[in-house]
């Protein structure tokens, strides 16, 4: 499956959940087997060869490539949940998104020194909420960071908040703000 291809299954969801946002939807490469394949394939891959033990999967989008990678990868799958939907003990942090706030916790325990964490969205936007996920697992002072997204709208301005120095990748990019 070409890149060309996984691009013509992914929805565009004008003025969605505000005006002006074209919202990237890949519930729909959820929907076609052939292009959750591809995906997994294409995420596989990139990261066999680096020695995952955790792979953070962030809400919600990210829970379903987030798992898949995990269970390939021989690694734990931690979920990254918005504020109170965790039932234990959680570390948090707060963050803007292009239309408002949020915040994302994560289990204590769930991460540790020798951990080497895949953090996993779906798309990297202006980078608010993977900003506020890598301040969240540096919390745990895991051994190494990596991130990934599926998609990389590559015309979004980055927040300030966004790290620079840590290895991410895409596989897929859209030149659309």
């Amino acid at each position: 499956m070409t890149t060309e291809e996984l691009l013509a299954n992914i929805r565009v969801i004008e003025d969605f959940p505000i005006k002006g946002i074209h919202f990237q939807d890949i519930t729909t490469l959820f929907a076609n087997p052939e292009c959750i394949k591809e995906v997994t394939d294409r995420l596989v891959s990139l990261y066999k060869d680096k020695g995952i033990t955790k792979v953070v999967g962030l809400e919600s989008r990210g829970f379903v490539f987030g798992a898949i990678l995990a269970e390939k990868l021989g690694a734990g799958f931690v979920p990254a949940r918005k504020k109170g939907k965790l039932p234990g003990e959680t570390l948090s942090e707060t963050y803007n998104l292009e239309y408002g706030f949020d915040c994302i916790e994560i289990h204590v325990g769930a991460i540790n020194k020798d951990d080497v964490v895949l953090i996993h969205d779906d798309l990297l936007a202006t980078g608010g909420t993977l900003g506020a996920s890598i301040r969240l697992v540096k919390q745990f002072n895991p051994k190494k960071i990596y991130i990934n997204t599926i998609i990389d709208l590559t015309a979004c301005p980055r927040s300030t908040a966004y790290p620079q120095d840590i290895e991410r990748t895409s596989i897929l990019e859209i030149d659309v703000a």
